[in-house]
């Protein structure tokens, strides 16, 4: 399978064109011997970084019961890598020429258009659902059936401690040793994200974070890209509101040379302007391509509704389509210089490397980088639409994305492990009120959630869902009914008990795989969080009580602050959203912008 996006002004012809071409050349000579040692060097990588998963795909699990399904033997990892080195450029040139054949293939072009689903299906009749709701069992009740097993007994959790030193420079270094697979993962992140953003520049630092791997003073765009490959390593750039980061994940054998390449193009970007321009390209086509996502308009409308228009949170990382036309190479390269600074870092390093041999990758490779003054931004208040309801006019849509938003509050709260048990029975369970209220009881919706989206500074609460069109109304009266029943009626005790269980066992899989252990441990950078945290958070989270989640629920849920975010089909869904009389509405644009 290949899949093809357009960007704007690009036809399905001049792709398919470009892809029989390539598809023919790889028909006739087969990969390069590079390539073939890159596809290879990849392939064993994920491999053995999938087992680092218990379950999932390509999972331990999975992957146990792929080879013994099919195989008969569970044994057979070390065939199974042996088998994809032994390809050859020859082999793999046969089998590209036997079976990419033109006449063996569908072509799809999916084009702009009003999609044609067919008519509406009735509206089913809400039922009482049960087990003598009527209709056959799927299977037939068994004596063994009435006794399921028993939990074994729970294990203590062991969450990691990493050990935190400096480097001369002022780079902070967070390290997890991690035995057993011979994986490795690094995360070089900056205190510094889209929260610093000038007001009339969002994006900035997504766009500087993006052209870090376009090309170094030693390595073009093409090379740094072959060379991540060639070790089967992934890298990343990026950057979120309140840091940038840059990441690596490879076998042990292969870190050194993977940091290596993270090193260059954090301390030697060069900006191309022609990569600049490219990337402009793939990131102006990539907004023109969220406008269809209901799940991005109803973030972007939110977030502009909830913070304003001349705060850095009232846009999502990307930005506007006006901000990366205008942004410039200056922009980016001084964006870099002030915040790319080892005083403003922390290399977060998780996996199977001994610590002296950290120690001294660290030293070799960032020693010599040279601190600066990076200041945290000083972030305003925000400036939330007077107007309760915000309409996104998608005319035919058969859904409605519904979000109901207010301000939160930062991440070092001291409410943060109550705040997470409430809103785990609230929303954020599949067991939660909201879910089985709009899910299970009434059938509006395929699923429903609750969310606090922490920060350094201010973050938001939201909940919400994809809702049938026509139960959008009702379906907004109950989550309003489910919040303030939170508020006025504290959780059972066994509500109470899987909420903290739910929290607590949770953690593991934090530390799952390397790469989302250096993602998780990066939050103790992040957040000014202890060491320890982790460790410690069990605790806390066992520590609460009923009373502690009724306490929060009355300090940050307010019904009559809370805006309703509502992405779908406004002829459909506006006269009924009125009658529930919540107040002013306001209609955006896909962009969040106010057009009426």
């Amino acid at each position: 399978e290949i899949v093809v996006t357009a960007r704007p002004g690009h036809t399905p012809e001049e792709i398919e064109k470009a892809i029989n071409e390539e598809v023919a050349t790889f028909r006739k000579d087969g990969p390069a011997p590079a390539e073939l040692e890159r596809a290879q060097n990849g392939i064993e990588t994920r491999i053995i970084q999938g087992l680092e998963r218990l379950g999932g795909f390509g999972g331990v699990a999975d992957r146990l019961n792929e080879y013994n399904h099919y195989l008969g033997t569970p044994d057979y990892l070390a065939q199974d890598l042996g088998r994809y080195q032994k390809a050859t450029v020859a082999s793999v040139r046969a089998f590209a020429e036997a079976e990419l054949k033109p006449n063996a293939r569908v072509v799809v072009y999916g084009i702009p258009g009003k999609p044609d689903l067919g008519p509406d299906v009735p509206t089913p009749k809400t039922e009482q659902k049960g087990r003598n709701a009527g209709g056959e069992a799927v299977n037939a009740d068994a004596a063994w059936r009435a006794n399921p097993p028993q939990p074994s007994p729970a294990r203590p959790l062991n969450l990691p401690v990493p050990q935190v030193f400096k480097l001369q420079n002022g780079l902070t270094v967070i390290y997890n040793y991690r035995a057993g697979l011979p994986v490795v993962a690094a995360n070089l992140v900056f205190n510094t994200g889209s929260g610093a953003n000038p007001v009339d520049k969002p994006g900035l630092a997504s766009f500087t974070a993006n052209m870090l791997q376009q090309g170094t003073a030693a390595r073009n765009a093409t090379q740094i890209a072959d060379e991540a490959a060639l070790l089967g390593a992934t890298l990343s750039s990026s950057a979120n509101m309140d840091g940038s980061s840059v990441g690596t994940s490879s076998l042990t054998k292969n870190f050194p040379a993977a940091l290596d390449l993270v090193a260059d193009i954090v301390l030697h970007p060069t900006f191309p302007p022609d990569e600049v321009e490219r990337r402009r390209a793939s990131r102006l086509a990539a907004l023109t391509n969220d406008r269809g996502d209901p799940n991005v308009v109803v973030s972007r409308a939110g977030a502009a509704a909830l913070f304003g228009p001349h705060h850095p949170f009232g846009y999502d990382n990307a930005g506007t389509e006006e901000s990366n036309k205008a942004m410039s190479r200056d922009d980016m390269m001084n964006f870099w210089k002030a915040n790319y600074v080892p005083n403003n870092a922390a290399l977060v390093v998780a996996g199977n490397i001994p610590l002296d041999e950290m120690k001294a990758l660290a030293e070799n490779k960032f020693g010599a980088w040279k601190s600066g003054n990076a200041a945290r931004p000083q972030i305003g208040a925000p400036e939330t639409t007077k107007a309760r309801i915000v309409i996104v006019d998608r005319p035919g849509a058969q859904q409605t994305m519904v979000r109901l938003m207010q301000l939160g509050v930062g991440r070092a709260t001291p409410d943060y492990a109550a705040l997470e048990v409430m809103n785990s029975e609230l929303g954020g369970l599949f067991s939660s009120r909201i879910n089985l209220n709009l899910r299970e009881e009434h059938g509006y919706t395929y699923g429903a959630s609750s969310m606090f989206v922490y920060r350094r500074s201010q973050g938001y609460f939201a909940t919400g869902g994809g809702i049938r069109t026509d139960a959008t109304a009702p379906a907004v009266t109950e989550l309003f009914k489910e919040i303030r029943r939170m508020i006025e009626t504290p959780m059972t005790a066994a509500e109470l008990n899987l909420a903290k269980d739910f929290q607590s066992r949770s953690l593991p899989g934090l530390f799952e795989a390397s790469n989302e252990a250096a993602t998780a441990l990066a939050d103790i950078f992040l957040y000014d969080l202890s060491p320890d945290y982790y460790e410690k958070l069990p605790e806390r989270f066992s520590a609460v009580t009923a009373a502690d989640a009724e306490a929060v629920a009355k300090k940050y849920l307010h019904p009559s602050q809370m805006i309703l975010i509502c992405v779908g089909d406004r002829a459909k869904i506006e006269p009924e959203l009125k009658k529930l009389d919540l107040g002013a509405i306001e209609i955006r644009d896909a962009d969040g912008k106010i057009i009426q």
